[in-house]
């Protein structure tokens, strides 16, 4: 008998068996999404005939994130959603998103939210946001500043469509013209494009999930004149196998440059999927690679 047949044998096992374990953490997924409380890890173990530490694990591998952050991240959804629905009270949707309390949900909610409840449901009114419109060597550049950092870095060809793209984001926010110190700070991030060896320090104000997050963290410490595969940023999260979600949290970023997505290229190193476009990818990585 071939000596291959034995490997074909083990290689056919093992995809049963990533297989199964799939099936089950989407089942335990959609199970966290239709609970009003989310099921403890000892129930959502014994629905997948695992021990609660091996369903962990699984979980984690399969979709970058515990059982307990995924749930936390569709209450967050669910809250986005009611706050955004006509009608009802800010905590109404607190309750109708799963919080168990009102306290509970204060305590994390400018984490999950970027801002209070009422501004949020409001479109962000009562949120300022200053921001200014400049050009870089990749074309049209907006800075956006929130109070609690550097909330937008977008590029573009057209100003117009950038402003337009915040104005999106923050449909009642009070958008106010940057003054001259803050286009000092536009210029010191076109700076970075011109010159990325003179590093990028600001205060940012990041809104994402949990996993978005952890990305965007993993990205960040990618140093200048380096990049990295999806796979390897979704390995070194903790998350082998979600390489798919990783280049989501990529496409999710609205802070360019800043948050280094166009430091991630795909596993044979060819350049693709950057929000805004493969030849400013392109052109970033070479400058960065000169410096």
């Amino acid at each position: 008998m071939s000596t291959s047949t034995p490997r074909r044998n083990q290689d056919d096992r093992n995809t049963a068996t990533a297989s199964k374990h799939a099936g089950l953490v989407a089942q335990a997924c959609r199970l966290i999404e239709a609970s009003e409380t989310a099921p403890s890890l000892d129930a959502l173990a014994a629905q997948a005939a695992m021990s609660p530490f091996h369903f962990h694990r699984i979980f984690k591998a399969e979709t970058g994130l515990t059982p307990k952050a995924y749930a936390t991240a569709c209450r967050a959804r669910r809250l986005r959603i009611e706050l955004n629905a006509a009608g009802g009270t800010v905590t109404d949707a607190i309750y109708d998103a799963g919080f168990q309390s009102s306290s509970r949900f204060y305590e994390t909610s400018e984490q999950v939210l970027g801002m209070r409840a009422k501004a949020y449901q409001a479109g962000g009114i009562g949120a300022t946001i200053r921001f200014a419109v400049g050009q870089s060597a990749l074309g049209a550049i907006l800075v956006a500043q929130s109070q609690r950092g550097i909330c937008a870095i977008l590029l573009g060809d057209e100003p117009d469509r950038l402003v337009r793209d915040l104005q999106d984001q923050f449909p009642k926010a009070e958008l106010i013209g940057g003054d001259r110190a803050f286009e000092h700070l536009v210029a010191q991030i076109v700076g970075f494009i011109e010159a990325p060896g003179i590093g990028l320090n600001l205060p940012l104000d990041v809104r994402g999930t949990a996993f978005q997050q952890r990305v965007w963290q993993a990205l960040r410490d990618i140093p200048p004149g380096q990049t990295a595969s999806y796979a390897e940023i979704a390995a070194r999260i903790g998350a082998p196998k979600a390489a798919r979600a990783v280049a989501q949290a990529c496409a999710a970023n609205t802070l360019a440059v800043a948050i280094p997505c166009h430091r991630v290229v795909r596993r044979n190193g060819d350049i693709a999927g950057y929000r805004w476009g493969v030849a400013r990818k392109r052109e970033l990585l070479q400058r960065e690679a000169s410096a």
